[in-house]
């Protein structure tokens, strides 16, 4: 009698602490098991490039327009990834901002010219209610990010 009733107690506790990880899905659900690390993906993203991956991360920024994408911080310092999806088909909440997320995603790469990215950085920062300085500029780049599938978000 005396067991029944601890293993009732130790069932409700875990009940109640997994339910107290608000995980929220957006998109499609995780089917990735095993997370990469950004900074692996990073380090050597032609390694990656069209491959379906799934990273954890805290989200750093996320767009204040339409929460078509967000920043996912590295598990290295200074180092970070952005998650793009297409308009609408998923909305990253402003409230993600601080939580840990789970993101899978394909891994693309982005060549850049010098024009193109002044316009995105104009938008970007007209979307942020930011000043910008399209001086600072001065060539292209590449970008490597996530197009976005599907996502957890622990919010609480």
């Amino acid at each position: 009698m005396l067991k029944t009733k601890w293993l009732i107690i130790l069932l409700l506790l875990t009940f109640g602490l997994l339910s107290a990880q608000n995980w929220k899905t957006f998109g499609k659900e995780l089917t990735l098991k095993d997370t990469t690390l950004i900074s692996t993906i990073l380090a050597n993203p032609y390694a990656f490039i069209g491959k379906r991956v799934l990273v954890e991360g805290t989200v750093v920024d996320v767009c204040k327009k339409r929460g078509c994408w967000m920043e996912l911080a590295s598990d290295k310092e200074f180092q970070s990834i952005r998650v793009k999806v297409n308009d609408g088909e998923i909305v990253f909440p402003l409230e993600a901002r601080g939580k840990l997320a789970l993101i899978e995603g394909i891994v693309e790469k982005l060549e850049i010219s010098k024009e193109e990215l002044i316009k995105a950085m104009k938008h970007h920062a007209e979307e942020q209610g930011e000043p910008f300085d399209s001086t600072k500029i001065t060539e292209g780049k590449t970008i490597y990010r996530l197009k976005g599938l599907a996502a957890k978000i622990q919010l609480d």
